[in-house]
C-alpha cells in the first residue's frame, strides 16, 4: 500500500441534544411543575499523536468521521446522555491545519492530545426556565450544532539524522546495516518510495527517497519528501563512489534543498561516500580530497567491507553525540 504523508480529514463534532417540555404529575396530587430535562452535550473531536509513520494510510479510503450526538432530555428532569467523543490518531511529527479557522496544531511528542472540534451544547428543558413569575414555562431550546471542519494533516518526520542523496546512492542499504530496518533495495532508481526509519545506538535515522535535479520543481518524486528533512539536525549526504562527477552530484542535491527551503542549506551536514569498495585505494583517497572542497567532514563506507563499516559506525556515533550534546 502506498505511503500517505498528507491527507484531508472531514470531521464533525456531535450536535447537542434538544431540551424538552415535560410536566411532573403524581397520582392524587395537584400539578407540581415543569420537569423537562436538558439535552446532552455533543461529542468532541480529539487528535492524538502515535509513533506510527504509516498511520495516515488507514484514512486513505475513509476520511469522513463524526463524533456522537447528544441525546434529548427526558421527563422527570432527566438529562440527555452526552455523545461519544471521537479520537483520531496522527503520526508524531504531524502538522494539522483547520482549513476553516486556519488554526494549526503540531504534534511533536508521542501521546500529545489536542481538542480539535467542540461538540454542541445541549439545549435547555422547560425546567430551566422556571421562575417565580413563570411557574408553567413552555420554553425549551434545541441543542447547538457541533463544529465541522476540514483538517489537513501533513506529516513531517522527526529524526536525529536524515540520509539524503541521489537515487541508488546506497542510502537504504546503509540504513539496513546500521539499524534493524528492512528498507527495500534494488539496482534501479527510486527503489525507496517512502521514508524508512531505523534506530542506531539510540538515534533515529531516516532514509529519505532519492532526490534528482529539479526535485524542488516537482521532477522525480518532487517535493513530496523534502519536507521530511526540515526537522533533522544532521544531514548525511550520501554520494556513491561510482559517480563520475562527485562534486556535480553533491551540488545538485544541495541546490534542490536550498530551492525548497533556504534554511535547509544551514543544517549541519556530513558527506558519506558510499560503495567505497568500487574504487581502489588511490581513487578513494582522491574522491575524499575532492569532496572536502565542499565539506571538510567526509566519511567513507562500504556495506561489504566489515572493517570500513565498523570504523564508519564509530565515527558516525561520535558525530551524532556531538550534534545532540
Amino acid at each position: 500500500m502506498a505511503f500517505v504523508d498528507e491527507i484531508t480529514l472531514h470531521l464533525k463534532a456531535g450536535d447537542g441534544g434538544n431540551g424538552v417540555v415535560s410536566w411532573l404529575h403524581e397520582k392524587g396530587k395537584e400539578f407540581m411543575g415543569p420537569a423537562g430535562g436538558d439535552g446532552g452535550k455533543g461529542g468532541d473531536v480529539y487528535l492524538r499523536a502515535v509513533r506510527d509513520i504509516s498511520r495516515l494510510t488507514s484514512y486513505r479510503y475513509g476520511n469522513v468521521f463524526s463524533a456522537g450526538c447528544g441525546r434529548s432530555g427526558g421527563g422527570r428532569s432527566r438529562h440527555g446522555k452526552s455523545g461519544e467523543n471521537l479520537e483520531l490518531q496522527v503520526p508524531v511529527g504531524s502538522v494539522v491545519t483547520n482549513n476553516v479557522t486556519g488554526r494549526m496544531y503540531e504534534f511533536l511528542n508521542e501521546g500529545k492530545r489536542s481538542l480539535a472540534l467542540h461538540g454542541g451544547r445541549g439545549g435547555f428543558g422547560n425546567e430551566h426556565f422556571k421562575s417565580s413569575r413563570n411557574v408553567r414555562p413552555i420554553e425549551f431550546t434545541e441543542g447547538k450544532k457541533g463544529e465541522a471542519a476540514e483538517l489537513h494533516v501533513e506529516l513531517r518526520l522527526i529524526a536525529d539524522a536524515g540520509l539524503i542523496g541521489f537515487p541508488n546512492a546506497g542510502k537504504s542499504s546503509l540504513l539496513n546495516e546500521l539499524t534493524a530496518a528492512h528498507a527495500k533495495v534494488g539496482s534501479y532508481a527510486f527503489t525507496t518510495l517512502e521514508p524508512n526509519l531505523g534506530v542506531f545506538s539510540g538515534f533515529i535515522l531516516a532514509d529519505i527517497p532519492g532526490l534528482i535535479a529539479g526535485a524542488s520543481e516537482g521532477r522525480g518524486l518532487g517535493t513530496k519528501f523534502l519536507r521530511h528533512i526540515a526537522r533533522t539536525k544532521l544531514l548525511l549526504h550520501c554520494i556513491s563512489a561510482e559517480e563520475k562527477n562527485l562534486l556535480k552530484a553533491y551540488d545538485i542535491v544541495r541546490q534542490e534543498l536550498i530551492r525548497h527551503e533556504t534554511e535547509l542549506g544551514k543544517e549541519k551536514e556530513v558527506i558519506v561516500l558510499t560503495k567505497a569498495d568500487t574504487r581502489d585505494a588511490k581513487g578513494l583517497k582522491d574522491a575524499v580530497v575532492s569532496l572536502k572542497k565542499r565539506n571538510k567532514q567526509v566519511l567513507t563506507v562500504s556495506i561489504i567491507d566489515d572493517a570500513l563499516l565498523k570504523s564508519f559506525k564509530e565515527r558516525l556515533l561520535k558525530i551524532l553525540q556531538n550534534v545532540w550534546s
